[in-house]
């Protein structure tokens, strides 16, 4: 992949990459601090592109769309919901409804949620008798504000992979930060915990190495990686007025750092967010 320029014009630099993807330049757009940067995923192609680039430049009306469209339609685009679904996909979606399906249950009748979805019903015994149980945590949530906050990191990240590395991935590493959150939490703490934060901070440490030193649609700022990593430290103090998992948010984030580095290595195809 070759850099080919960056700005701050956020306006001007999604109108010149509706331009070059409609001329078939395979580019994509990534963040780095206040900076976008368009990034080209052929070089064979860099020297077409360079020439579109500066016409775009002389006329930035080239990126106007060929054809109309109805008001609905754009409207329709436009709307919250669109941009929302847009920023997701199908294991993202699911995995946030079933979330909130278990946070209703659990205000109709916890202690049949908690017996069924709880990692065990012991303190000295994983349940190899019972395998769902090595992921059922991730879906508990005790409270609205931890609900809020671990869907929506989840939507943000698991989208981000989901749409660039695909289903598959999305899956294996939701089981492999997962299981190894729930098992390590269970193994300090016993069993009576849930939530997708294990998961939330696997997908953090994954696209935080992944994209480590070169360009990737996984890239984070740099102030959303330390503040998440803040968060996690201040959870081991007395500072905050809520019980953390701070064992499942640790495993899950060197679960998720460690999978960055396997996947990184075997290097699957990678698509460009849209």
């Amino acid at each position: 992949m070759r850099r080919l320029l960056s700005s701050r014009d956020s306006d001007w630099m999604r109108k010149l990459y509706q331009y070059l993807r409609q001329q078939g330049m395979p580019v994509s757009v990534t963040e780095r601090g206040e900076q976008l940067e368009l990034w080209l995923h052929q070089s064979s192609y860099e020297a077409a592109a360079k020439t579109l680039i500066q016409q775009f430049k002389e006329n930035p009306e080239l990126a106007a769309e060929p054809i109309k469209e109805n008001r609905a339609a754009t409207l329709g685009r436009n709307s919250l919901s669109f941009n929302l679904l847009r920023q997701s996909g199908w294991v993202t979606r699911i995995v946030a409804v079933l979330t909130l399906l278990v946070f209703m249950a659990l205000q109709i009748s916890p202690e049949a949620v908690l017996d069924t979805l709880k990692i065990s019903r012991y303190f000295s015994a994983l349940p190899y008798d019972q395998p769902w149980r090595f992921i059922t945590p991730i879906f508990m949530h005790f409270t609205l504000l931890h609900l809020i906050f671990n869907i929506f990191w989840w939507w943000y990240l698991g989208g981000r992979i989901e749409r660039s590395l695909g289903i598959s991935w999305l899956l294996a590493l939701l089981l492999f930060c997962g299981v190894t959150a729930n098992v390590i939490q269970y193994l300090f703490n016993g069993p009576n915990f849930g939530g997708l934060s294990g998961v939330v901070y696997g997908l953090l440490g994954f696209c935080w190495i992944y994209s480590l030193n070169r360009p990737s649609p996984l890239y984070l700022p740099p102030g959303l990686i330390i503040f998440m990593l803040l968060w996690l430290v201040v959870g081991y103090t007395d500072m905050l007025w809520v019980n953390v998992a701070n064992e499942a948010h640790l495993a899950g984030l060197i679960s998720g750092c460690f999978a960055g580095f396997v996947v990184r290595s075997l290097n699957p195809k990678i698509r460009p967010l849209h």
